[in-house]
């Protein structure tokens, strides 16, 4: 079976492309590597032993799009991760986060539409629930309180996949709510290697810890948790990886789509992730305790249940395994893909 994967050359795109290698999918990358690199997915055929159809554009394209179908006619399902992701971002740029994760969402659907694709995995994420009115979150949870432009263009994506499959009774889709995905391929192959300054806590920690940044920043020491820090689900990019190969495979099997969220089910805050790093590293992480940040939440994890259920899926990955393998990656490329 030929799977499209939009996105597949970014962090979470490149490991689940390898999963799909090492499952027997033959795959085809869409990415315009806005924010990846072309070495992740040379790296991934390396670890594979596979190769890979890789088409380098937009999708706001439509000819793009329509070669890529036009190309690869026997393409049966599409996993859809293109799209911008910092939320910071976001609430200075929304035009273009409405326009890149809508409207290029939207322009993904007609083309498959028009081959005949009927199967999606859509990549969405736990900011569809704003900040919740109880944890664990279990998929039932209202959505849609988000507070920012990034979370809008996930929950307004759900929302027009899920009418579009009343629509098209032969169109199925697997809506998968991350939590937080940290970690690395364990061959320090592969991994998160942002644009910059990282937005998110874990690579921020190990650039801290290479000595390329000064210092971790902790926005909020005073909220009503356990040592007064956020708290959120971390869960390791292999395992979300892996989550993405069942999805596929329940699409086959079941009659309709469906909402799946992805987490381990338990909260860790920030300090204990400080923690566990300096235990699994030997390294200390020097911090600051900084006011809370605007739009925040307090606390989130997973009910992961429905995926257990329905996909015979579950991370297998402790917190010390993620911050270990991430590290990993990060001591073994310090300059991420960049060789300079």
């Amino acid at each position: 079976m030929r799977i499209l994967v939009t996105g597949g050359a970014g962090y979470i795109g490149s490991h689940t492309v390898l999963s799909l290698l090492e499952h027997d999918f033959e795959v085809v990358v869409l990415d315009n590597f806005s924010n990846s690199s072309p070495v992740s997915l040379e790296r991934v055929e390396k670890l594979a032993g596979k190769s890979i159809r890789v088409f380098e554009g937009d999708l706001l394209d439509r000819e793009m799009l329509g070669k890529v179908f036009s190309e690869c006619p026997d393409i049966e399902s599409v996993v859809h991760f293109a799209a911008l992701k910092a939320v910071g971002e976001s609430t200075e740029q929304p035009l273009r986060y409405y326009r890149n994760n809508v409207v290029g969402s939207l322009m993904l659907l007609e083309e498959m539409e028009r081959a005949g694709v009927r199967n999606l995995v859509f990549s969405s994420s736990c900011t569809v629930y704003g900040e919740p009115e109880k944890v664990p979150i279990a998929e039932g949870h209202p959505i849609g309180g988000v507070s920012s432009p990034y979370g809008r263009t996930k929950s307004a994506m759900e929302g027009i996949i899920q009418d579009y499959a009343s629509a098209n009774t032969r169109f199925k889709s697997a809506i998968l709510r991350y939590f937080n995905p940290v970690g690395a391929h364990p061959s320090g192959e592969i991994g998160e290697d942002p644009n910059g300054i990282p937005d998110n806590l874990v690579p921020f920690v190990c650039q801290v810890a290479l000595g390329k940044l000064e210092k971790l920043r902790v926005f909020g020491s005073d909220y009503p948790t356990h040592d007064g820090t956020a708290v959120r689900d971390y869960l390791h990019v292999v395992d979300l990886a892996d989550a993405h190969v069942r999805a596929l495979e329940a699409l086959n099997s079941k009659e309709q789509g469906f909402v799946c969220n992805l987490g381990t089910g338990r909260g860790s805050s920030v300090l204990e992730v400080l923690d566990a790093f300096e235990r699994v590293t030997g390294i200390k992480i020097p911090r600051e305790l900084k006011g809370r940040r605007p739009g925040d939440v307090v606390e989130a994890w997973a009910d992961p249940s429905r995926a257990r259920e329905w996909l015979g899926w579950e991370a297998r990955h402790s917190l010390e395994e993620m911050l270990r393998d991430a590290w990993h990656w990060q001591e073994k490329n310090p300059n991420g893909f960049d060789p300079a």
